[in-house]
């Protein structure tokens, strides 16, 4: 017996055809690479999407989750409130550039730091002190930052504040190292912090200043 396809019947093939085929676009068109600006969604919103890409020296990105931030907002809480007096933190935005080495990779971090932690030896070749939050150092391709968060997110921090070293590393590049790129790494990785502070609810912006002060020490 023939069989007879109805015009229902027709349609819904011809849709389901339609479907993959627009599915399988969608997968040719998809390229995990973005600008800096979209690397971790907002994290390096212009003007540090500039920045990014000039201390980078590379254009594109391996798209990495836009939930940098609520991890490690997250990650500070969690080792506050163990009672230990340093704690991991974690990644809020990596940067692996496209075409490079594994070993090329940049990013911000955030931990909970130790309160011997911060001196004023113990830098390593090339680094120099700046006068910003409780201490901050740039070097050829890298900055920190310490500072202490009170919050009422976090109970008992009125007393004894949460401490939170930031640093950013820009992977290997060919960048100069002169005043101003050491200081586009300092500026990137404030306003990174500063964004951080303001998710945490910390009173006077932790000590931070809205424009990064660049005043070496």
């Amino acid at each position: 017996m023939r069989r007879w396809l109805t015009a229902a019947g027709l349609v819904m093939v011809m849709g389901a055809g339609s479907v993959a085929c627009a599915a399988e676009e969608e997968e040719k068109k998809y390229d995990p690479f973005v600008g800096a600006g979209q690397v971790c969604g907002d994290v390096f919103a212009d003007p540090l999407a500039g920045m990014v890409e000039k201390v980078t020296g590379d254009k594109l990105f391996f798209e990495e989750s836009p939930k940098g931030m609520e991890k490690v907002v997250a990650a500070l809480k969690e080792a506050y409130g163990s009672g230990r007096s340093w704690g991991v933190g974690g990644t809020l935005c990596e940067l692996s550039p496209k075409g490079a080495k594994q070993t090329d990779t940049g990013g911000v971090k955030f931990s909970m730091y130790a309160p011997q932690d911060v001196e004023d030896e113990g830098l390593s070749a090339g680094q120099e002190l700046y006068t910003m939050g409780v201490q901050s150092s740039v070097g050829r391709s890298n900055a920190s930052i310490y500072f202490e968060c009170v919050t009422p997110q976090l109970k008992g921090s009125d007393k004894t504040p949460l401490r939170v070293h930031g640093g950013f590393g820009r992977g290997e590049s060919e960048a100069p190292d002169n005043r101003e790129y050491r200081n586009l790494n300092m500026t990137i990785l404030h306003a990174v912090s500063l964004k951080l502070v303001k998710e945490l609810g910390c009173e006077n912006n932790a000590g931070l200043p809205e424009t990064p002060d660049l005043t070496p020490k």
